[in-house]
């Protein structure tokens, strides 16, 4: 069957040096791309929805000065927890301590 698509002029031009470095037609190399991003999206539906893993341990709620609400003192209080030890924990590490203690 025979069709007019517009495409990005780099992306013709990429596409027509692949086939001609494979030494193939155009119209194979786009056959072939449109064939593997359909069946990608097929089996991206047909795979298992993705799953939440809830805790079922005891909840201890928010430690006592926790704010979620507030970002500038959860700042703080993550860079209170790295340089408590010595600061060797960066910011990002001392935080995500910080959270799971919250939660």
């Amino acid at each position: 069957m025979r069709t007019t698509i517009r495409l990005d002029e780099h992306l013709l031009a990429e596409a027509k040096a692949y086939a001609a470095r494979h030494n193939a037609s155009l119209n194979s190399v786009m056959e072939e791309a449109l064939r593997q991003m359909l069946t990608s999206v097929q089996e991206q539906r047909a795979s298992a929805p993705f799953r939440f893993q809830v805790h079922q341990g005891e909840a201890r709620g928010l430690e006592p000065g926790v704010d979620l609400d507030n970002n500038a003192a959860l700042l703080d209080l993550m860079t209170d927890a790295g340089a408590e030890d010595g600061g060797a924990a960066d910011a990002e590490a001392a935080g995500e301590a910080a959270l799971c203690e919250t939660v």
